[in-house]
């Protein structure tokens, strides 16, 4: 088993798809290796490019409020994506690239052993935990599986988009720590 440290350093000289050659920074997950909960999104941004930290733009400023709201922090989650380099143009990854990085996912996932993954988005739901997965309809539900529980929200960026869908992602939160607490 690799440790944290191998496994960055692997991310940082990885050449498995053509992201490599566009990308600035890859991105790594951040913070507590020991958390309980981790939260996944598809593909960092720009300002993550450039920065090399998970969240680092205005999508990170809504997730931490939201963090917040339900009594979370950064330190005491885990932050990462499906995709380690930022898709040129803020694109969705394609599969393919999501294929080849999906072994760091895995191996952070085994790393941490985490009690709740939360995907962040449609792309990452769609990933992590079913190909026909529906945020709309079934952000904030719960799933169990290989001793994790698996949920859903949508993406801060989404949020941005739509400051409609903050309340209900702000009960997704709280439903996440509820869960949490509970087990």
């Amino acid at each position: 088993m690799y440790t944290y440290e191998e496994l960055k350093e692997f991310a940082e000289n990885c050449g498995r798809c053509e992201l490599c050659r566009t990308r600035i920074h890859p991105v790594m997950g951040r913070g507590s290796l020991q958390a309980q909960v981790m939260l996944i999104a598809e593909a960092p941004g720009a300002v993550e490019d450039r920065e090399g930290i998970p969240f680092a733009g205005p999508s990170g400023r809504v997730l931490d409020q939201l963090l917040g709201e339900a009594g979370l922090s950064r330190q005491e989650i885990y932050l990462t994506n499906v995709v380690k380099c930022h898709p040129p143009g803020n694109r969705d990854p394609w599969p393919k690239e999501q294929e080849a990085c999906i072994a760091y996912l895995k191996y952070e996932t085994l790393l941490l052993r985490p009690k709740i993954m939360v995907c962040l988005g449609r792309i990452a739901a769609q990933r992590i935990i079913r190909p026909d997965f529906r945020i709309t309809r079934e952000h904030g539900t719960f799933l169990y599986r290989k001793n994790t529980w698996l949920t859903a929200v949508y993406h801060p960026s989404a949020i941005l988009r739509d400051p409609g869908k903050l309340e209900e992602t702000a009960e997704d939160f709280r439903r996440i720590r509820k869960q949490l607490d509970q087990h």
